[in-house]
């Protein structure tokens, strides 16, 4: 475990970027600002730009340094993260994003109380909330432990110990842009225990067009088809319930629709009529039948 300096705690924090230079100096002036500080950050950068190194070289002097990686995906970036962190506390964000200045506190609290937890916090906008694809507002802490879910873990927001990570398997590669749902499942199924306190709060920056967004919504979408896949491909017919939720919810905005004609913005749940089911396709093919299992 690397020594933290003088205001810092010992935990690291991981930030994978794709290359918006811009968005990443915002979030790395707040977590600059946090008090205490994280003892080290890793950019994990996807996009082998010289405006993104440039941009972490400025901000040396409070820890942060690049994790180069080659493939362009959010999972791997997190995951690569996690084993090159020095400390085994370990908070992970979007370089979209920008946190409170008692975040690092907040989180440290948390795990030293209990190691094997994961927590989640709070995700409110910057700008125009409909053009920011994942919030929480919710203002009451929750505990999800003993429960099942697979929605309830932000992965712009959590603080875990990595070695718990790291030994669940990390985020699973193969299901692309739903991995902190997958993983969510998983950890719950394992029994283990995920709670949510309003106080973990960062901010999630808008800066998608209505195209950009509706790209992103039609891959989660697929995602979480090859999500569903997966576990049922396994025997798992627990997330049968969530994916006739899907089916509801996407029938309730298919109606809307009608009603009210197509707005500039996208509905996510309209892409649940397309995604998941081109998820399901590829992720039934995708997995061999595997003995059920909490990794992976």
């Amino acid at each position: 475990m690397g020594a933290p300096h003088a205001g810092t705690a010992p935990v690291s924090v991981v930030i994978p970027t794709i290359g918006r230079a811009s968005l990443l100096v915002n979030c790395l002036e707040s977590l600059a600002r946090c008090s205490p500080r994280a003892a080290e950050i890793l950019v994990v950068d996807q996009s082998r730009d010289a405006d993104v190194r440039a941009a972490v070289e400025r901000f040396a002097d409070v820890g942060a340094r690049v994790v180069d990686c080659a493939i362009r995906d959010r999972s791997v970036a997190v995951n690569e993260g996690m084993k090159a962190a020095e400390n085994e506390f370990v908070l992970v964000t979007d370089d979209d994003c920008t946190v409170a200045e008692t975040w690092v506190a907040t989180a440290a609290r948390h795990l030293s109380l209990d190691p094997d937890a994961i927590v989640t916090g709070r995700v409110l906008p910057v700008g125009d909330a409909i053009a920011v694809p994942s919030l929480v507002g919710a203002v009451e802490p929750s505990e999800y432990s003993g429960s099942i879910h697979y929605d309830v873990l932000f992965g712009c927001n959590m603080a875990c110990n990595r070695s718990r990570f790291l030994e669940l398997g990390g985020f699973d590669e193969r299901v692309r842009l739903a991995e902190d749902n997958d993983f969510c499942y998983r950890w719950l199924r394992a029994g283990r225990p995920l709670r949510y306190d309003p106080e973990l709060l960062i901010w999630h920056h808008a800066w998608r067009t209505p195209a950009q967004l509706r790209r992103h919504f039609r891959g989660y979408a697929r995602g979480q088809g090859i999500f569903y896949a997966k576990h049922l491909r396994a025997g798992d017919l627990t997330v049968a319930r969530f994916l006739a939720r899907d089916v509801y919810r996407a029938s309730r905005a298919a109606a809307a629709l009608v009603v009210r004609g197509r707005d500039e913005w996208p509905d996510a749940r309209l892409a649940l009529i397309r995604g998941v089911p081109t998820g399901l396709v590829a992720g039934w093919r995708a997995f061999r039948r595997e003995p059920r299992s909490a990794t992976r």
